[in-house]
């Protein structure tokens, strides 16, 4: 039977053994169903062949090197990938609109016994899902966001709080980038992967408990965070976090020791900062930064800038701080004590 999700909690909790995405590798890694496994049926290469004989010669000698191509690839996929499952393993395949790939492969199969089927509307189907969830819809959740300036451990606290069984969504970790200025931590994902990751994760969440997300702008790096989401955290309460200057220094010296001992890269990063906070400024975090005085150059960016445009940004939203949290030191034994704080303001709501 074919599955026809009216939700995205229906596809994703579906019945099957395996999920298999049949689209090129580049299809693929843009984005995927979570969970899902490539066992691509016509690789990169193959899929623009047959895309160029369907337009430039005719659809029908496009169908007939392609099924060669599919039912080739296929048995291959069966003889390795696919060789150590039994009678009884159920596969889901889906393509990207649910057609002649995925349909092939599935029915491929059938045909050898095993219990396979398809997504109606392939990756279209699951994409929509995604879009109605977190672009179209008001969510359910009950937000709470975690604030305070930089370099007071929000992201670090987020494990903390889920190992206490609050939930929390780490867009941070979604979006792979620390959200700052200073924020890079390598290649990000997709828009439309971090999408549905962060989808993936809503579904699974309690709509009637409180989910902790760390405050943030509306863009992570190069991702915007959906317009459904941004909705809700805009309207969440606050729970702000507070350190000394000096506690906030060495725990972002520490945190972010990749960027700042990177000193071409870390020149680059402030350059733009010339037109905010001046020539004199920049001028003199590059020499902190030539001389390796790593310590100096945090405490400033902190003080001259993040936290000014900290102040601002709460000065202009004015959000709802129902409870502020003050630690005096950052270490683990400081930052459990606040995870432990945040939990029992939560524990609250839920009462």
């Amino acid at each position: 039977m074919t599955l026809i999700p009216n939700a995205l909690s229906e596809l994703l909790d579906h019945s099957f053994d395996t999920v298999i995405d049949v689209r090129s590798p580049a299809e693929y890694a843009e984005d995927h169903v979570p969970g899902a496994i490539n066992l691509p049926v016509l690789d990169n290469e193959e899929r623009a062949r047959v895309g160029t004989l369907y337009k430039q010669v005719s659809p029908f000698d496009a169908r007939k090197i392609g099924a060669a191509l599919v039912f080739r690839n296929a048995a291959n996929h069966i003889e390795t990938a696919l060789s150590h499952h039994d009678g009884a393993w159920k596969p889901l395949v889906y393509c990207w609109r649910g057609g002649q790939r995925s349909g092939s492969f599935a029915w491929l199969l059938s045909e050898i016994g095993w219990r396979s089927d398809v997504i109606k509307g392939g990756y279209k189907t699951y994409r929509r899902l995604v879009v109605d969830m977190i672009h179209r819809q008001a969510l359910p959740h009950r937000f709470v966001q975690l604030g305070g300036y930089t370099g007071t451990a929000k992201t670090e606290l987020l494990p903390l709080l889920a190992a206490r069984g609050v939930q929390v969504i780490d867009l941070e970790g979604l979006a792979n980038h620390r959200g700052s200025l200073l924020g890079d931590m390598g290649e990000q994902p997709s828009q439309k992967a971090f999408e549905g990751a962060l989808a993936g994760l809503l579904c699974r969440l309690d709509p009637s408990r409180p989910v902790v997300v760390e405050a943030e702008s509306s863009k992570i790096g190069n991702l915007l965070i959906p317009p459904s989401l941004w909705e809700g955290m805009k309207q969440a309460p606050w729970v702000e976090v507070s350190a000394p200057i000096a506690a906030r220094t060495d725990y972002l010296v520490h945190a972010y020791d990749d960027i700042l001992s990177d000193t071409d890269a870390l020149q680059t990063k402030l350059a733009p900062l010339r037109t905010h906070r001046g020539e004199a400024l920049v001028s003199r975090w590059l020499g902190l930064s030539a001389a390796g005085d790593k310590r100096a150059l945090t405490q400033s960016l902190m003080e001259d800038h993040y936290d000014l445009a900290y102040a601002k940004s709460m000065k202009a939203m004015s959000p709802n701080v129902m409870a502020r949290i003050e630690t005096d030191g950052l270490s683990p034994a400081h930052l459990d004590d606040v995870a432990g704080q945040i939990a029992a303001v939560l524990q609250v709501m839920e009462t």
